[in-house]
């Protein structure tokens, strides 16, 4: 049968609410970071970060939370098709906080969820069989229903010749052998725990456990002895993992001294916190073994994957890509509090930021001083009309992927709430209009804090006037705007485009914007997307994309604004700028909306014809800009993917 992927995880998922005050009690804390959890689920995702075709078999509830899991998994690449949706039971959820780099306070809420509704009738065979391994977690093994489709699946793989996997995750107050308030504890000695898991063992080609979970598959609190335990019942390859000692492997008969294993390099970093950790680990550990490494370089996998886990905030969101691997493989440790190397972080955001956007057709109806300047303008007409603006958008777009807007929440609050999650490329202005110096909306708060609120789709967009010629100060004072704003959004999780427009400032040439660039790279700014004039010159073009590339390869790109430029300006300006394929589209607006918006504020103009003529304006842009492109490279759209 043809192999579609490398393995499919089977057992839990939830939602995690992660306390975001660190060093208290879960009573004391007052806000939450919400991430996809579950260990099956967080090794699907932390596999397919490091580029394994990854599908998890579990279930969700038909509500938010089971949307967010299924979509979350989506972002990550993840196979969806073996998620059960169940009508008649909740999502499960878990509350969680970091006390300090050991303790971890965590209640499961998980009565009757949806993982757990998982039958034998919901195992498809021959999606079991399109992958090469089947990995299993502990959980499902601790209840009759889940434990049998857990069992179907496994035999399916071994009838198929697969490989089969085990994480014992032993959690003893899901076996019953806890109390509620017990989350955090991970180990209960139970004769009844040790019989289920043993019966099972054989079913594994590899199992995988800290000394405490192999005390409880083996019957003993002697590591040695519970190892050799396992041996009698299975000829699985045991990877015992030894906390700060590293990870070892045995292949064959269990030695005297668990130093006698293979063993792969351990990574000496300062310990954040050690939730997640195992998903890491084993994430690492399935790419070697899945890849056909030895066992040494899977180790070094496993223990590199949960070192990033213990040393940030949350589970999945922690793992890292295969880019960044190598990236800390090659560059090594530089400081052991991993969270806090700035360059790792850019790594890290950079690799596993989500959704394809090699192409960003944007209409920009984010003016506010432009709008208001209009003969009869109010706030609420001015709302009103960018709703409108958002109709011509979406009626454009007509859910195809690459198109945009630009969108303010001071008078358009309604189009910018109603654009999010319409699949539309969001970015919110934050300057105070045509400020210079910078000076931000009054709705981030004195300190940015507000951004907070912000939807997380919503992209942090910054407009600055600057010229390589500004005196020192005023230089200074909208560099550390620029920087502090930067910091802001990322502690938030939202992208940042950076907007520079020098030729209002003072005379421009080739070098200007790429000056600019550097300028704010050397201060620690890193945007996700640039904002650029349209340059007269390919010599222009070409000094900037090298800027933006010298110092940050992985940069989303760039998208040419329009500066109310007539459409045949515009049109000469695309067919330079296509030519670069970091150049990923434009953000338009007046030359788009402008009349119509006038005539509209007016009265002289129909929601209806506002609508009809920004779409077709919107609609011959975009026409425009594909011509270009594909005139620039005709033939060559693999340089786009």
């Amino acid at each position: 049968m043809n192999k579609t992927l490398d393995l499919i995880t089977i057992g839990r998922s939830s939602v995690d609410l992660y306390g975001a005050q660190i060093g208290g009690r879960l009573e004391d804390m007052g806000s939450f970071d919400k991430y996809i959890g579950g260990s099956p689920t967080n090794i699907a995702c932390g596999t397919a970060r490091l580029g394994l075709k990854s599908a998890v078999v579990t279930g969700v509830g038909d509500e938010h939370m089971g949307r967010f899991i299924v979509e979350q998994l989506t972002r990550e690449g993840v196979n969806t098709d073996g998620v059960k949706t169940d009508p008649d039971r909740l999502t499960a959820l878990v509350l969680l906080g970091i006390r300090d780099q050991e303790q971890f306070p965590l209640i499961f809420y998980r009565e009757n969820c949806a993982d757990m509704g998982l039958t034998v009738d919901d195992i498809d065979p021959d999606f079991i069989r399109s992958a090469r391994a089947v990995v299993a977690t502990g959980t499902h093994l601790s209840h009759p229903q889940v434990e049998a489709a857990t069992i179907k699946a496994l035999e399916v793989a071994r009838e198929a010749g697969m490989q089969t996997a085990l994480d014992i995750d032993y959690r003893p107050n899901l076996w019953g052998v806890a109390g509620h308030g017990d989350g955090e504890s991970r180990f209960v000695e139970s004769e009844a725990v040790t019989a289920k898991l043993q019966s099972t063992l054989h079913l594994f080609d590899l199992i995988v456990g800290t000394e405490e979970e192999f005390h409880i598959a083996g019957g003993t609190t002697d590591t040695i002895k519970a190892l050799r335990a396992v041996r009698k019942v299975s000829k699985a390859t045991l990877v015992c993992k030894r906390g700060a000692a590293g990870a070892v492997a045995f292949t064959g008969n269990v030695p005297d001294s668990l130093d006698d294993g293979e063993a792969g390099p351990g990574f000496p970093i300062e310990v954040f916190n050690v939730l997640g950790a195992g998903d890491g680990f084993m994430s690492g550990l399935l790419k070697g073994w899945l890849d056909g490494a030895d066992w040494p370089t899977a180790l070094k996998y496993a223990n590199a994957c949960g070192a990033f886990a213990v040393s940030r905030h949350g589970c999945t969101p922690a793992y890292p890509s295969w880019e960044e691997l190598q990236f800390f493989f090659e560059r090594g440790i530089t400081r052991p509090d991993l969270r806090n190397d700035a360059e790792l972080e850019q790594v890290h955001w950079a690799t596993n930021r989500a959704g394809d956007w090699s192409s960003v057709k944007t209409f920009a109806f984010d003016h506010r001083l432009q709008l208001e300047e209009m003969e009869r303008y109010t706030l609420e007409k001015g709302g009103a009309f960018k709703e409108l603006c958002l109709q011509a958008a979406l009626k454009v777009q007509n859910g195809q992927p690459g198109y945009g807007i630009l969108c303010d929440n001071r008078i358009g609050r309604s189009a910018l709430h109603k654009a999010t999650g319409t699949g539309l490329w969001i970015g919110r202005p934050t300057e105070f209009p045509g400020s210079r110096p910078i000076e931000f909306e009054a709705e981030l708060g004195e300190d940015i804090g507000r951004l907070r609120e912000w939807a997380r789709e919503n992209v942090v967009k910054l407009l600055v006037f600057c010229h390589p010629d500004d005196d020192d100060k005023t230089t200074k004072m909208q560099v550390a705007r620029v920087k502090r704003l930067f910091t802001a959004a990322r502690r938030n999780g939202l992208e940042f485009l950076l907007e520079i427009i020098p030729s209002k400032v003072g005379p421009v040439d080739d070098a200007t914007s790429a000056t600019l660039i550097q300028r704010f790279y050397d201060a620690g700014v890193y945007p996700d997307w640039w904002k650029l004039e349209p340059f007269k010159t390919e010599a222009a073009w070409a000094n900037a994309v090298t800027a933006i590339e010298r110092n940050d390869p992985r940069t989303r790109g760039i998208v040419v604004l329009g500066l109310d430029a007539p459409e045949e300006e515009l049109a000469a300006s695309f067919v330079l700028a296509a030519k670069q394929p970091l150049v990923k589209g434009f953000a338009v607006g007046r030359t788009i909306f402008g009349d119509a918006a006038r005539a509209w504020l007016k009265g002289d103009m129909s929601d209806a014809d506002a609508v009809a003529q920004m779409a077709e304006r919107y609609t011959r842009l975009c026409n425009i800009w594909d011509q270009a492109r594909n005139g620039a490279f005709k033939g060559g759209s693999e340089e786009f993917a």
